[in-house]
Parts: C-alpha cells; sequence; structure tokens
C-alpha cells in the first residue's frame, strides 16, 4: 500500500476583525474550522476553495493570496493532510444554497474569541493559520502553479 497526503484547501477570511468559520459535526463532537475540504480530481487548488467555501457557508470567495501550505498529522485517526490555506474576502451570500451535510453554521469570531477557545477548534491549524495571518504572512496565488 502506497502512504499519500491528504490535499486540503482553507479559505481565510477576516472582516472587521472577525474571522469565518463554521460549526462542523466531527467524531469528537462539534468543532470550529476554516472553511475547508479536499482537492478533488481534476479541479485546481483554487477551484477547490472557491467551491469549498460555498459549499460550507453559501458565500463566494474570492482568494487574493496564499497564506501558507500546512503539513499536520491528525493525532486521533494518524492521517496526514497537507492544508494549502489561502487568504481572501467574500460576497454574494446565497442562504437558499444551504450548508454540506454536517455543517451546523456560519460563524464570525475575534482571534481572541478562536483562542480563549482553542479547545474547541477542529485542529491547531486553525489557530496557526489565524495567527500566521495576524503576523501579516502571505504569498501571491501565483506561488501556486496549475498546469
Amino acid at each position: 500500500m502506497q502512504w499519500k497526503p491528504h490535499a486540503t484547501v482553507a479559505a481565510i477570511v477576516e472582516d472587521n476583525g472577525k474571522f469565518l468559520l463554521v460549526e462542523e459535526e466531527t467524531e469528537r463532537g462539534n468543532r470550529f474550522n476554516q472553511p475547508a475540504g479536499h482537492l478533488e480530481d481534476n479541479e485546481s487548488l483554487i477551484e477547490a476553495v472557491i467551491r469549498e467555501t460555498l459549499e460550507e457557508t453559501a458565500y463566494i470567495f474570492n482568494p487574493e493570496a496564499l497564506l501558507g501550505i500546512y503539513h499536520w498529522k491528525h493525532e486521533h485517526n494518524d492521517t496526514t493532510y497537507l492544508r494549502f490555506a489561502y487568504i481572501g474576502s467574500v460576497s454574494n451570500h446565497q442562504p437558499e444554497l444551504g450548508l454540506d451535510e454536517g455543517i451546523i453554521r456560519t460563524v464570525w469570531m475575534t482571534a481572541d474569541e478562536i483562542r480563549s477557545n482553542a479547545k474547541l477548534m477542529r485542529s491547531a491549524q486553525v489557530i496557526t493559520c489565524i495567527e500566521d495571518y495576524l503576523s501579516g504572512q502571505k504569498f501571491p496565488l501565483s506561488v501556486v502553479t496549475h498546469l
């Protein structure tokens, strides 16, 4: 059996000091996460983060920069993830679309609220991405090439 990491994307959206998160059902109870999900066959990372954000929040995501690439091994199931986190904005909320199965609701939290609820975050990646964003880390979208 060949080992492969899971390629995922995440949207980092800040508006007036609050960050867009989703509350979702997990095997460890309800947790908060950035809008995120797996890269699907025949789609670019940009297409994936736009799709996942729409499916999980009913907002259109406009990627503006790459925040970073995060390599993380889940401590509960030993799955390794490569997360491509994108900074951007959202618009055109379409509540009639509904949210993906397992997504309870969207929420906006300040960085302090996220930090104070650290145990309710889906993974350490959530807070790491927020801290990297707040430190000003960002890379041009052209860093990742889709061939």
